[in-house]
């Protein structure tokens, strides 16, 4: 089997069978839009939008990206189609590579609509469109292996999305996204930074405002480091756990 039609095959019948799916509705679009209204109707000014811009963007992708694995992962384990795909005479980093494709895609499509609202809207400033790309895309490829290596270890849907929650919620108030990292106390500093979205949501706030703990190239090989720890950290999982 040629890897690209393997590639196109997995990643469409992901997109076309999990998209839509409940979790994916609630988690991954109505929760993170709900906190984004909520906070744009607090926030009354222009400046006031560029601080919680980063934050609304981060969550948007956080939750989508995990919301999505979450699914793809549980149901396809649970109906036996990954079992039929591991034994398919394809390379696992292939498979999990169009696996979490389409939950990048998910995780950059949630981007969007926030970025159209404060940028194009209502007007809030982005001083660098590059990082805030080249941020977005990082986000949602980090995002997406923390959901992969949460859900590699459940079984049904609800224990993916509970487990993820489980890191979810606590990432909003440790990762910069509303509270700025150098405002938690001290003792809460060294969480934040073995985090990787902390450093992901540092390129967003240097791209709208130019405000940041680390320089952005800095923030940008750590996430590179992080994503391919977790990518092969997965991998080994499921090469362990589900392949006998």
């Amino acid at each position: 089997m040629k890897p690209a039609i393997a590639f196109w095959n997995i990643l469409y019948k992901d997109m076309k069978n999990y998209y839509l799916k409940p979790p994916n509705i609630s988690w991954g679009l109505i929760f993170p839009f709900a906190w984004m209204g909520m906070l744009l109707i607090k926030s009354g000014t222009a400046f006031s939008i560029s601080e919680v811009f980063p934050g609304i963007v981060a969550l948007s992708i956080l939750f989508g990206t995990t919301s999505m694995l979450s699914v793809t992962i549980t149901f396809e384990r649970k109906s036996r189609s990954f079992e039929r795909l591991l034994l398919a005479p394809l390379k696992t980093e292939l498979l999990i590579l169009g696996k979490i494709t389409g939950a990048i895609l998910f995780g950059l499509f949630n981007s969007i609509i926030p970025i159209l609202l404060c940028a194009g809207i209502l007007k809030a400033p982005v001083s660098n469109w590059f990082l805030l790309a080249a941020g977005v895309i990082l986000l949602s490829v980090i995002s997406t292996l923390l959901g992969l290596f949460i859900s590699v270890a459940a079984t049904e849907v609800f224990e993916a999305q509970t487990y993820s929650n489980f890191f979810r919620f606590p990432m909003i108030f440790l990762c910069g996204l509303f509270i700025p990292v150098t405002a938690l106390p001290q003792l809460l500093r060294p969480l934040s930074y073995i985090l990787p979205v902390t450093y992901g949501v540092d390129v967003l706030h240097y791209s709208i405002s130019e405000s940041h703990f680390l320089p952005p190239v800095t923030d940008l090989l750590i996430l590179a480091a992080f994503s391919m720890v977790l990518f092969y950290f997965s991998i080994y999982n499921i090469r362990r756990k589900w392949i006998k």
